[in-house]
């Protein structure tokens, strides 16, 4: 007689997904990637003429001395970021992540926008 203890991450396990459905994500991961970008540029166009800040204490210092190396690393991180729920998108928490990624930065880009429009006019 053998025991076995029960797998606490049995909830985890959860396989998602259709091929539709990994349509939808890959055109979801794909623009999360434009905005990114779109962040980036942002912010380095508010840093350079408009004397705003980064935000993320992380990526502050970088792109106050490095503005080429500071894109270079957020387009780096977020892309391995992507790539690795990408692959993962079987699982449930990788699709949750991804969304979650994709609305941060779409409300980034709505940040943006308002404060373009605040500046501008």
């Amino acid at each position: 007689m053998s025991f076995v203890l029960p797998d606490p991450w049995r909830h985890f396990r959860i396989s998602v997904g259709t091929s539709e459905h990994f349509g939808w994500l890959y055109t979801i991961a794909k623009c999360l990637l434009v905005l990114n970008l779109l962040d980036g540029i942002f912010t380095l166009i508010w840093i350079e003429h408009f004397g705003a800040t980064e935000l993320n204490i992380l990526m502050k210092d970088l792109v106050e001395n490095s503005p080429l190396l500071f894109m270079l690393v957020k387009l780096t991180l977020v892309s391995l970021g992507t790539l690795f729920l990408w692959r993962q998108r079987s699982n449930w928490l990788a699709v949750v992540s991804l969304f979650v990624a994709f609305f941060s930065y779409f409300w980034v880009l709505l940040v943006h926008l308002e404060y373009s429009s605040i500046v501008f006019l």
